[in-house]
């Protein structure tokens, strides 16, 4: 059987079960991976999708084959996972997850040593190439072996010492565990703090009976909505379903956006570590960098995706680095991502703080958002080229799509890595501003003529 090269993508591999990943694509991408890393040791990990235990047995079996052991960490957050890969500097690691998509979907994030990931352009590829060039896949005569390590309680404890928890206070707290896996790596952490949690969700099932592990879409965030309102929590956290993102909800409903979150943390860190360098992705709002500037703080811009951000991240020595997408990479987490760790550093703050979540957000949030508006267009580079010139007068760059700048408004025009989309983010000083600008560009994004 051929393999099917679209399930490489930009950042990981993902596709739908059976017919595009199962068991003997598994297989080959094991010993594809293990002859790439010329590795000694690969960990793998998984999450709770049903297909999620034959992809490991088959990933498993290829990269033994290859003569290469296997640290099975069981059921695991992809964070765990990077955090184990950095902690004991194996050469790699596999997390067999599809993250938030839906369960008929499954896909394998790949890192090398020190947690840093392979991409399409550096190592993903490799792989597929490796496979499509049928290259001999031989049982070599000394097969590795599989050892079985628990790391659940360790990266607690990991994820803890980036706060003071006396400063805890008893917030009542709503999480959203989408039935993935913060379900098993939020008990031992919470079990440490003075929280009054309101659990949802918190049993393992990948086929997703309440609603799907995509916190980002605010159709999924109604259970945490009405149990905030319910318990009159303080304010909510859902995760996805790999649990390395999450997102804040105040104790009005209202969605707190991955860049608000990477301002919270940037300002935590920055009380703490002042002077230090914080990265943050083109799609944030400008309130990110005025943040760490006022705070002293060193701001630079990056294009969207983990495997361009942890790059630099260890280039500039930052100590921290966020997404709108809700991902957020720490220094001392081998600089990568980690939503447990985001969340416990939000609750430190306004623990300190002492001022409700949403306050604090008003504090250092003056702007309106449109959020990510996704339209279908004929072709890509032909749309950009004709929005460019719609907005020739406008301060542009091209870092990552085409971003444009005014005084009181920018936007962001940005095509999918996998579909004939173009996403696009505005940002503008008031309501009136954004949506002329919102129905402007929507009117030429869409117009086919």
């Amino acid at each position: 059987m051929s393999i099917d090269p679209t399930i490489f993508k930009a950042y990981d591999i993902r596709g739908t079960y059976p017919n595009q990943i199962n068991a003997e694509t598994a297989y080959k991408i094991g010993y594809a991976l293990a002859v790439q890393l010329k590795s000694k040791s690969i960990e793998v990990g998984r999450d709770m999708r049903e297909s999620s235990d034959e992809l490991y047995e088959n990933l498993a079996r290829g990269i033994n084959d290859a003569a290469v052991d296997v640290v099975d960490l069981g059921l695991v957050s992809t964070d765990g996972l990077y955090y184990a890969v950095g902690k004991y500097q194996y050469d790699g690691g596999v997390m067999i997850t599809a993250s938030h998509n839906p369960k008929e979907y499954n896909g394998f994030k790949i890192c090398r040593k020190n947690a840093e990931p392979l991409s399409g352009q550096d190592g993903l590829n490799q792989i597929l190439n490796f496979i499509q060039d049928n290259k001999p896949m031989p049982k070599l005569p000394q097969t590795g072996v599989i050892m079985r390590k628990n790391i659940l309680n360790e990266y607690s404890e990991h994820c803890l010492s980036f706060i003071d928890r006396s400063k805890i206070k008893p917030f009542k707290v709503v999480i959203d565990a989408g039935n993935g896996m913060a379900g098993a790596t939020l008990p031992p952490v919470l079990e440490q703090l003075p929280l009054q949690v309101t659990k949802l969700f918190f049993e393992l099932d990948g086929t997703f009976p309440n609603h799907p592990a995509s916190p980002i879409e605010l159709e999924n965030l109604v259970d945490a909505q009405n149990a905030i309102k319910e318990t009159d929590a303080d304010f909510g956290v859902a995760f996805d379903g790999d649990a390395d993102r999450m997102f804040l909800i105040d104790k009005f409903g209202r969605q707190v956006g991955g860049d608000m979150v990477t301002a919270l943390v940037a300002k935590s860190l920055l009380l703490k570590n002042p002077g230090e360098t914080v990265l943050y992705n083109i799609i944030c709002s400008n309130a990110v960098p005025e943040l760490i500037e006022r705070m002293n703080g060193t701001a630079i811009q990056t294009r969207v995706g983990h495997a361009l951000i942890k790059p630099l991240m260890k280039k500039h020595n930052a100590i921290f680095g966020g997404e709108h997408s809700g991902h957020f990479y720490f220094r001392d987490n081998w600089f990568a991502d980690s939503g447990l760790i985001a969340f416990l550093v939000c609750l430190e703050l306004i623990s300190i703080e002492d001022r409700p979540l949403h306050y604090l957000i008003s504090e250092i949030d003056p702007y309106v958002r449109s959020g990510e508006i996704n339209s279908k267009v004929e072709s890509v580079e032909g749309k950009l080229k004709e929005v460019a010139e719609a907005f020739s007068d406008g301060k542009q760059d091209t870092i990552d799509g085409l971003t444009v700048r005014y005084d009181n408004f920018w936007f962001n025009l940005r095509p999918s890595n996998t579909e004939p989309l173009l996403r696009l983010n505005v940002e503008a000083v008031n309501e009136d501003t954004l949506k002329e600008q919102v129905d402007r560009l929507i009117k030429l994004i869409r117009d086919k003529t």
